[in-house]
């Protein structure tokens, strides 16, 4: 492994620990000294990175720093390159750009031959049935998401009944041709799914919602992997 690949993993290593971690457990990780650790670290904070912790204590990368001019290997390069294109061509207008935003982004602090390889992927999303145009922005319903907002929905079901909900909304669903909307109901006390197309108009609710995102979809999860148990049988 190459030293710009090791700082690279570093990087990765330590955005997956949310808390300050101990110099010991990252090098064991990373399979590499102490000393070499260190070493690593104080190379990526030259380089910009707002790593904060010192040696007994713990380390922890907070959170907004550019990605320097390192090594990706071709397949994540593959997936990057992959992934945006199904944003392009599945998503709405604002992350369409935002992707193509990011990979301009990426391929302006990777080596040129890496940049290359990112502009000749041969990786394509074969563009299939456009999806119902939504009415309502989906960057607002992304914004209730990230900030935790009740939302007052008007939806339209599938034979065209005309209702109005309450919802916690914690994630979206994106499939080929339609996107729901996660969410605790309060009318119905229970977990539901709209479709973000069938939404005629939507309005901020009361503040935030009580409980947290990430509690919501991990219900909702062990919900889902019971009710698909129980059909299995």
């Amino acid at each position: 492994m190459s030293r710009s690949e090791r700082l690279f993993d570093l990087l990765n290593v330590l955005r997956r620990h949310r808390r300050p971690v101990s110099g010991k457990v990252l090098a064991q990780e990373m399979g590499i000294s102490l000393r070499t650790l260190y070493r690593d670290i104080a190379s990526l904070q030259a380089q910009g990175a707002t790593i904060e912790g010192e040696p007994g204590i713990g380390y922890v990368l907070r959170p907004g720093f550019l990605l320097p001019p390192l090594m990706f290997p071709p397949e994540e390069i593959e997936a990057l390159v992959l992934g945006s294109r199904w944003v392009v061509e599945r998503a709405d207008v604002r992350l369409r750009d935002a992707a193509l935003s990011a990979l301009a982004r990426i391929g302006a602090v990777l080596p040129p031959d890496l940049r290359d390889e990112m502009d000749s992927s041969a990786l394509f999303v074969v563009p299939g049935a456009s999806a119902p145009l939504d009415t309502v922005d989906p960057a607002l319903l992304r914004k209730a998401i990230r900030t935790e907002t009740r939302l007052i929905l008007f939806y339209n079901d599938e034979a065209g009944v005309a209702s109005q909900r309450v919802v916690w909304p914690f994630a979206l669903a994106f499939f080929d041709r339609v996107r729901l909307v996660l969410a605790w109901c309060e009318l119905r006390q229970d977990f539901r799914s709209f479709r973000t197309d069938r939404i005629s108009a939507v309005e901020l609710g009361q503040g935030r919602y009580p409980r947290r995102r990430q509690a919501l979809m991990k219900a909702w999860r062990e919900q889902e992997a019971l009710r698909r148990g129980s059909e299995s049988c």
